[in-house]
C-alpha cells in the first residue's frame, strides 16, 4: 500500500470516515493505483475545492474571564506566604493559582483543627457572652444604691431616702458615659 487508508486519512485530517468516503466518491481526493489515499496531494486537492465558508473550525477553548478580585487573593495569599505574588495585571499562572489554593486548604484545615482543639470560640456566641456579663454588671450597678444607701446614711448621718437619690443620680451619669463606649469586636 503506497498510501494512506480511508481511516487512517480521516484520523489525519481530523474528520469522519463517512466524509472521506464522501469526497472520495466525489473525486476530491488523489489516489493511487492500489486505491489507496496519496495525503499531500489530497490535501492540496480539499484545499481547492471546499468553500472555507463551510469548513468546521475548531470551538475555541470555553475560558471564563477570571475576576480581578480572585486574582489579587490568589496574589494576597502568596505574599503572606513570602511567596512570590503574580505581576499587577498580569495574570496567575495555573502553579501559582495551585500552590494559593494549597496554601488556603491548609490555612482552613489548621483553623478547623483549632477550633476542635478548643483554642478558637464562635464569634457570636463570645459577642453574646459579653452582651450578658455587660447587662449583668449594670444591673448590679443599678440596684447598688438601693442596697448600701441606708448603711451610707447611716455613717454619715444623713437621711437615707437623700443619700439614695444622690447614689442613684451619680451612678445613672457613670452608666450613661460607659453606655457611650462602643468596643471594636473585630
Amino acid at each position: 500500500m503506497e498510501g494512506l487508508s480511508e481511516r487512517q486519512y480521516a484520523a489525519r485530517v481530523g474528520l469522519s470516515r463517512g466524509a472521506i468516503q464522501k469526497a472520495k466518491a466525489a473525486g476530491r481526493l488523489v489516489l493511487h493505483a492500489d486505491g489507496s489515499i496519496d495525503p499531500d496531494a489530497s490535501d492540496a486537492r480539499r484545499a481547492e475545492s471546499t468553500d472555507p465558508s463551510k469548513t468546521r473550525k475548531p470551538p475555541a477553548p470555553k475560558r471564563k474571564p477570571v475576576p480581578e478580585a480572585a486574582v489579587s487573593a490568589v496574589g494576597d495569599t502568596l505574599k503572606e506566604q513570602g511567596l512570590a505574588a503574580p505581576a499587577t495585571g498580569g495574570g496567575t499562572t495555573f502553579l501559582q493559582a495551585k500552590t494559593a489554593n494549597e496554601v488556603l486548604k491548609a490555612q482552613e484545615r489548621r483553623i478547623r483543627l483549632q477550633k476542635l482543639k478548643g483554642e478558637l470560640i464562635d464569634r457570636a456566641r463570645a459577642l453574646a457572652l459579653v452582651f450578658r456579663l455587660a447587662r449583668q454588671e449594670r444591673d448590679v450597678w443599678v440596684n447598688w444604691p438601693a442596697r448600701v444607701a441606708a448603711l451610707m446614711a447611716a455613717d454619715l448621718g444623713v437621711e437615707p431616702a437623700a443619700m439614695q437619690k444622690a447614689l442613684e443620680k451619680h451612678v445613672r451619669s457613670q452608666l450613661d458615659d460607659l453606655a457611650e463606649i462602643q468596643p471594636d469586636l473585630r
